[in-house]
């Protein structure tokens, strides 16, 4: 059975989605900007890749922070192109998708470990989930930002509270991960 894992996995593509879709309203030029004192679209995309990587690669069998990830590397200052930023970024999605694939509702009482620390599978899965949706936020507030006035908004336009809850769509983490997997309007 995976009602339990099923949702987990909707929550992730959701947040997949949402990261996606504002990185695709930037320019190259805006990935490694950072106009702040915190860290780039870049550097965050950078870290949730290496991160995801690391906690999935064998997730069941093996301590999630693994001898060959250079967690620090993650947060140099880099200018990728949106091709080298989507080849670190996928290969953490990658990882845990096939992780999250393999796993029943039966495993979520099993232990796994992150730095030598036992945890549940059902913890580690949840401190993922929320790890990474507070990382998608900061993108889309970075990439936001950068837009300014040509942001095209990932989920209800403010003034548009009305008209959607006429016809909610967003509801269900499939359907919105779906409706953010379109190309944004440029």
């Amino acid at each position: 059975m995976r009602i339990i894992v099923s949702s987990i996995e909707a929550e992730f593509r959701r947040y997949r989605a949402l990261g996606e879709a504002a990185i695709a309203q930037l320019d190259t030029s805006h990935l490694g900007r950072n106009d702040t004192t915190g860290n780039s679209v870049a550097t965050i995309a950078w870290h949730i890749g290496g991160n995801l990587a690391s906690r999935f690669t064998d997730f069941l069998s093996t301590d999630g922070e693994k001898p060959w990830r250079q967690r620090e590397d993650e947060f140099a200052e880099r200018a990728p192109s949106h091709e080298e930023l989507s080849q670190q970024w996928n290969k953490g999605w990658a990882a845990l998708e096939g992780s999250l694939g393999q796993l029943s509702d039966s495993d979520l009482g099993e232990s796994v470990q992150i730095r030598g620390t036992d945890l549940l599978v059902a913890e580690a899965l949840h401190r993922a989930l929320a790890h990474i949706s507070y990382h998608v936020g900061q993108i889309v507030h970075l990439a936001r930002q950068h837009r300014g006035d040509d942001w095209q908004f990932l989920s209800i336009p403010p003034g548009g509270s009305a008209a959607y809850n006429a016809n909610p769509t967003k509801e269900r983490a499939r359907s919105h991960a779906a409706d953010l997997q379109r190309p944004p309007k440029r």
